[in-house]
């Protein structure tokens, strides 16, 4: 049978609801409304489906003060990872937000609103505190200490909420099962123990081989259960993944296997995600549930060193046994051994044996250079999946980011190496000029540092899009702020799929250059006052802390410069 819920209760809030979600509807017109950010919404998703159980809304100060230092809720039971509704100062005060408000919470994408949360209270979190307990340190290069500081907002807002309806999804609905929806289909099927399988990844034969075993072991059934929410930035996006997951569903055991996508917004947190997913898994119905080495591990801090210990988050999920009710299935690191075609648990081959494997690294070298990456790796199904996604690097699009003073000569470089790279072939060039997208998409900002960064971010947005869709972008805003400019790199990144190829050039011609050739005397009118915040007179060019290539018109002719520029695309295997 199905593992019991977390806190004993399947806390389903749009089944609980539903009698009165028109009147909940109707109500929601009247009330001030906040608009959810993306990982709100996934947020909201789990806390209303029951995923999140025992959960009925976003935490409020006593529960949100607990789970931060003591990993359970103020009433004790566990639960590791604080969800939380954040807010600006001036949202809540121009909304007239306050304990025992009413408001609606809406979905980005379409207006919609999904539900209401009664206010219990408005408080300041100590988000110091939060990175160092929740995430082990507040340290910047961990993705979620990043956000914590950039984009969450001052204020967190707790109380629980009703659900008005889902999020609406329209890619591979069929797929997307709420925790009673799971459960009743493992109940259809008669499925007494399901090992979960927790992934963010493209997924191969040792993936394969891995869950076959765990389950064969444990006489149980398989859940494929990956992430389709928020995950680490730079990872394959969903589309692609669960087309994956798919082609590899046809190679388990017929009926040994499920599919099911789970709407989560990851903090990659490690030991705490752990036993977060094992809780979720266990709402979903799971009994059993893997846990690798390093799970949902981050990466490498700021000194160079990985965040969490490889067996850390095996261990705090076997403190927990007791409470969590889920039992942990250690992952195996699995090894192919080519005399025998099999896999194999690495602590299982005898030594002398000849083993081999690829590395993440080496299988995105591959598919980046179009090298052949062998069928013990990976299915053949699997590898078009990921090459239709992913194509050699000289069919991807990149952005080039020219950046300097003001007549620096950047637009007169763009417009050369528009040229070359159009004589070259193999991809459409998108020249996004200053001057231009100021005219065509920012017409109405000025030239304080908030719309100078405003700019920068609609640039990223334009770049990004073109980019993932294979184009080359050359961009030449003057984007003066170190800031700004970390902006658009994060931007194209982490949304440019394919195509999050970026380079910042910082065309270094020398202030007094640009002034002594400029034609259109903007320079001396700034000096005359009669233009204010003009960068290199009266505001500051930060200059470029680590640019991919500097260059100066003074030193080099616009031919030398484009030829190398066009020497550092083709070292990184993009021409």
């Amino acid at each position: 049978m199905a593992n019991v819920p977390h806190g004993g209760v399947l806390q389903d809030l749009v089944a609980r609801d539903e009698k009165i979600s028109a009147e909940l509807r109707q109500e929601s017109h009247t009330l001030p409304d906040i608009v959810l950010t993306e990982r709100q919404l996934c947020d909201l998703e789990l806390i209303t489906n029951g995923g999140f159980s025992p959960l009925e809304g976003f935490m409020n100060e006593r529960d949100y003060t607990s789970v931060v230092e003591t990993l359970r809720l103020a009433d004790g039971v566990l639960f590791p990872m604080p969800i939380t509704l954040d807010a600006s100062r001036d949202t809540v005060e121009r909304l007239s937000i306050e304990r025992g408000s009413r408001i609606t919470l809406r979905d980005p994408r379409d207006d919609e609103p999904l539900a209401i949360m009664t206010v219990e209270d408005i408080y300041t979190p100590d988000r110091v505190k939060e990175a160092i307990n929740v995430f082990g340190a507040d340290d910047p290069a961990h993705p979620s200490v990043a956000y914590l500081r950039n984009r969450v907002q001052d204020l967190y807002i707790g109380g629980k909420v009703q659900a008005i309806q889902p999020p609406a999804h329209f890619d591979y609905v069929a797929l997307r099962y709420t925790p009673a929806e799971l459960r009743a289909h493992f109940k259809k099927l008669s499925w007494k123990k399901v090992v979960a399988f927790q992934t963010r990844n493209p997924m191969h034969r040792a993936h394969r081989e891995l869950t076959v075993r765990a389950a064969r072991q444990r006489q149980a059934n398989v859940l494929i259960h990956p992430v389709v929410g928020l995950t680490k930035p730079g990872d394959v996006d969903h589309y692609t993944r669960v087309r994956v997951y798919e082609a590899i569903m046809a190679k388990y055991p017929n009926g040994m296997g499920h599919l099911a996508l789970l709407p989560l917004a990851m903090r990659m947190a490690g030991p705490r995600e752990a036993v977060w997913h094992a809780i979720i898994r266990k709402n979903y119905g799971a009994t059993h549930f893997i846990v690798g080495r390093d799970h949902a591990g981050p990466g490498k801090n700021s000194k160079g060193k990985d965040f969490y210990g490889p067996y850390d988050a095996q261990d705090l999920v076997t403190k927990y046994h007791d409470e969590l009710q889920i039992e942990m299935v250690p992952f195996q690191q699995m090894t192919y051994l080519p005399l025998t075609d099999e896999y194999q648990p690495v602590d299982e081959v005898p030594k002398g044996v000849q083993t081999l494997d690829i590395s993440g690294t080496e299988l995105r070298r591959r598919l980046r250079t179009g090298a052949p990456i062998p069928d013990w790796f990976s299915y053949d199904s699997v590898v078009k999946v990921l090459r239709e996604s992913y194509p050699p690097r000289n069919k991807q699009g990149f952005v080039l980011l020219l950046t300097g003073l003001h007549n620096s000569g950047k637009d007169t470089i763009a417009r050369a190496l528009q040229v070359t790279l159009n004589q070259q072939g193999g991809r459409s060039v998108s020249l996004l000029l200053g001057e231009t997208v100021r005219h065509e998409l920012s017409s109405e900002l000025g030239f304080s540092p908030e719309d100078r960064h405003l700019n920068a971010q609609r640039i990223a947005f334009v770049a990004a899009e073109l980019t993932r869709a294979g184009a080359a972008v050359i961009a030449t805003p003057i984007a003066p702020y170190e800031r700004s400019r970390d902006t658009i790199r994060d931007v194209v990144l982490q949304t440019g799929g394919a195509g999050a190829n970026f380079f910042l050039i910082h065309v270094a011609t020398p202030l007094a250059h640009c002034e002594k050739t400029d034609r259109k005397a903007l320079y001396a009118k700034a000096r005359r006052g009669e233009i204010k915040g003009f960068t290199g007179v009266d505001d500051v060019y930060e200059t470029p802390e680590k640019p991919d290539l500097t260059v100066d018109v003074t030193k080099q002719s616009i031919a030398e410069i484009v030829h190398s520029i066009v020497l550092l695309l083709e070292k990184n295997a993009l021409l």
